[in-house]
């Protein structure tokens, strides 16, 4: 049954979309996330993102569950950068603790937002580590014009209902997409009570059984992912400060 919902979902999707990843809605296509040439130029004035903010110094804190089992995760947009394919990325920490204060996962992402206000996915390097503290994989790390990899779109500028869009590409590795299908959803975590949050449904053709759901605020980014099929993992939002 899981699998018939994500076929339908992912028809749907391919159909608004197009399987090149261009968005196409009423208010006109998004960037297309498939073109293997980036023109810094695109970047050299950029604007933030108010669904995918990158302000320095952030860091938010969420918890949550996986396959029965309690996390914690820490995610802080740092003053790093990084420079891929002639933009500077912004270098986002993402680390994911078990209940007793083990490392599970150490990711970081690098992000860049366009002279439109267009958030893009340039990569990550990261590393699941088994309740010993071993290294157990590095899957899933992969950078923009490195070994055939493209730079995603991870957020419009403007994102509305219908909005489809890869965001990121690295075959066989990384390939998860997005639709958008909600503005002005609102939710309680327990951050508190938000309006105006953008819902989307994110999924990798990796996976194909597994279908998420995620609620993006203005100035907070993501409050809220939660598995809809195919898996149950799901973590809120708890905390946000500068520092």
């Amino acid at each position: 049954m899981k699998a018939s919902k994500l076929s339908v979902l992912a028809a749907a999707v391919l159909t608004v979309g197009g399987i090149s990843g261009v968005s196409a809605s009423a208010h006109g296509p998004a960037p297309s996330a498939t073109d293997a040439t980036v023109d810094p130029g695109q970047f050299d004035n950029p604007r933030q993102n108010p669904y995918f903010p990158l302000r320095p110094g952030t860091v938010s804190r969420y918890r949550g569950t996986d396959e029965g089992e309690r996390y914690v995760e820490r995610v802080v947009v740092t003053h790093r950068t990084k420079v891929i394919q002639g933009v500077t990325t912004t270098v986002v920490s993402d680390v994911l603790r078990r209940a007793d204060g083990s490392l599970a996962e150490k990711t970081q992402d690098w992000y860049a937002p366009d002279n439109d206000g267009n958030v893009w996915y340039f990569g990550e390097a990261t590393a699941t580590y088994d309740e010993h503290g071993r290294l157990e994989s590095r899957e899933g790390s992969w950078q923009a014009g490195a070994r055939g990899a493209v730079a995603g779109l991870i957020m419009p500028a403007d994102p509305r209902p219908t909005d489809a869009y890869r965001q990121e590409l690295y075959r066989g590795h990384a390939e998860d997409q997005a639709w958008i299908v909600q503005r002005n959803a609102s939710t309680t975590v327990p951050y508190g009570t938000l309006h105006h949050l953008v819902r989307s449904f994110e999924w990798t053709r990796l996976e194909r059984n597994v279908l998420s759901l995620k609620l993006y605020a203005p100035g907070l980014g993501i409050v809220r992912e939660k598995d809809m099929s195919g898996g149950n993992e799901s973590f809120v939002l708890v905390s946000v400060h500068h520092r």
